[in-house]
């Protein structure tokens, strides 16, 4: 049975063969760049005739996509491929005059999961400015966002905060396809890119994954499930935290703890809340590698109930002030070592951290976000290619 949706790289080779045709051509891609029968994008390029793969581009994690977050990254040339790998995770992040100059089109594919400090969104926006300055076309092949094109969510980033896990000022959950929001960077940045996207067929922006009837490539080596990406833009706020955000576990992101949190009083405090769509289990597991090596961690595992409607940023906040409170004195966030706070980073602000620190209820803050996001949702308005 074909898909309900079918992605840019089907449509690419299905419909649209004379965008690439003739060309010579680079592509940005890791594991999940594969089409709907799950044929790697890079394969389909060298095999096709008519079209010739001359580079091929890795992100953070890599082309194969197996190196941890936060690990710099060598270029090399493909085993499998025999073609050359530039990597835009290691001294660099954006390809250089050399690196494009015998190129006729740079194509991006991989699937994004829709939050703003999940880091190809920025592999992506400056390879545009890369191309734009050489006059290179660049083509994007959409993909579903795995949240929906509906729901955006969080604060809006403060420029002054700007780093390689949110760079413009966008909300946490921005509510768009990777296609729409290289458009929308385009534009709003000014980033004068040749752009063209090869849209989705089938897609409406209340989809989640489990809608799409696409399989599931992780994207990154702690993203293994579309569960996973659901409540990432919430729960990823731990790694600023000196609690595990589940990274070395089987279920990175649904269940967070720490040596000294109570696992049954986090439950139970989390339970009374009564929020929709989720239920909370008082877990305890040993991390392989990350925060807490080989050490027993006591904490929470989220279930999703119902994921359609689901505020993940604010679901997230919620675990997060309980085991501020279960925590204590224990409980920290962490510094760098230039002595940012990592958790500013991924709020792209301090005033969400000073607030928790003051008290300031989830409530309060979500009311503030949601006035924060006006201006952007109106400017959003102009860039949805999909129907509801």
């Amino acid at each position: 049975m074909l898909p309900a949706v079918r992605i840019g790289a089907d449509r690419l080779f299905d419909e649209q063969f004379s965008l690439i045709a003739g060309k010579r051509v680079g592509l940005i891609t890791n594991p999940s760049g594969v089409d709907g029968e799950l044929r790697a994008t890079a394969d389909r390029l060298r095999e096709r005739d008519g079209v010739e793969l001359v580079r091929l581009f890795g992100p953070e994690h890599g082309i194969r996509g197996d190196a941890q977050d936060g690990v710099a990254l060598d270029s090399e040339v493909g085993t499998r491929t025999g073609v050359a790998t530039v990597s835009l995770y290691g001294e660099r992040r954006a390809p250089t005059t050399e690196d494009l100059a015998d190129l006729d089109l740079l194509i991006f594919d991989i699937q994004d999961v829709g939050v703003r400090f999940y880091t190809y969104l920025y592999t992506m926006s400056l390879a545009m400015e890369a191309c734009a300055e050489v006059g290179l076309p660049f083509l994007v092949l959409d993909r579903p966002n795995p949240l929906g094109g509906k729901i955006v969510e969080g604060n809006v980033l403060d420029p002054e905060f700007a780093s390689f896990v949110g760079l413009y000022p966008i909300p946490v959950r921005y509510g768009l396809t990777i296609g729409e929001i290289a458009s929308y960077f385009n534009e709003e940045l000014s980033l004068g890119c040749n752009l063209q996207v090869v849209e989705l067929a089938g897609w409406r922006r209340s989809f989640l994954w489990e809608e799409t009837g696409l399989c599931w490539v992780p994207p990154s080596p702690n993203m293994p499930t579309a569960d996973a990406a659901l409540i990432y833009p919430g729960m990823c706020f731990f790694e600023g935290t000196n609690l595990s955000e589940g990274r070395g576990t089987t279920r990175p992101f649904e269940q967070i703890g720490a040596p000294f949190l109570d696992p049954g009083e986090l439950a139970r405090r989390l339970q009374a809340l009564d929020l929709p769509g989720v239920l909370f289990r008082d877990v305890t597991f040993t991390p392989s590698f990350g925060k807490f090596t080989g050490e027993s961690c006591g904490g929470v595992h989220v279930h999703v109930r119902k994921s359609q409607g689901l505020h993940t940023v604010e679901l997230g906040f919620h675990v997060l002030t309980e085991a501020m409170a279960v925590g204590g004195d224990r409980f920290e966030w962490r510094a760098g070592a230039t002595g940012i706070h990592n958790f500013d980073k991924l709020a792209g602000s301090d005033r969400v951290r000073l607030s928790l620190d003051s008290g300031t209820s989830v409530l309060e803050l979500t009311e503030r976000w949601a006035e924060e996001r006006k201006p952007f949702e109106r400017r959003r308005s102009s860039y949805l290619r999909y129907p509801d």
